[in-house]
């Protein structure tokens, strides 16, 4: 059975901090993260896609840059929040602590939910360090 798969690459840089980790993760720091969003297809489109490029840019990158790009992300019981909070700086908060997997689940859901078929997001959190999510169909709808 032949399939296809497309890849779009998104970079985008953000700070966090992991409670209770017992490395220096647990400080506040930042990344030059990059993303890599594939989409699966059996077929191909009458164009002969699986899916545009600026299709997948205008959902993915779009909420990337809207939610995540230049933010800290914090798990929403972090103590420091309400101090980055009342001094004004940009956060997303997530229920979890904001790990590359937390993280690249995150936007599989956010990309799923926006209709795309994604089927698996890969976030560099370094140049040598990734976490890859792979979700079910049945997740797609997902709520935070």
């Amino acid at each position: 059975m032949q399939s296809f798969q497309v890849t779009k690459v998104i970079e985008f840089a953000y700070g966090h901090r992991l409670l209770e980790h017992d490395g220096k993760c647990r400080y506040l720091h930042g990344h030059n993260g990059m993303l890599e969003v594939d989409i699966d297809a059996a077929a191909l489109d009458k164009m002969g896609m699986v899916i545009d490029f600026a299709r997948v840019s205008e959902v993915v990158k779009t909420w990337v840059d809207t939610n995540l790009d230049h933010r800290m992300l914090l798990n929403r019981a972090d103590p420091l929040a309400a101090s980055l909070v009342a001094a004004g700086e940009p956060i997303y908060f997530l229920d979890d602590n904001p790990t590359a997997e937390n993280i690249a689940r995150l936007i599989w859901h956010a990309a799923r939910d926006a209709g795309l078929e994604v089927s698996e997001v890969r976030l560099w959190e370094t140049s040598t360090s990734r976490a890859t999510y792979r979700g079910e169909a049945q997740d797609a709808v997902w709520t935070k």
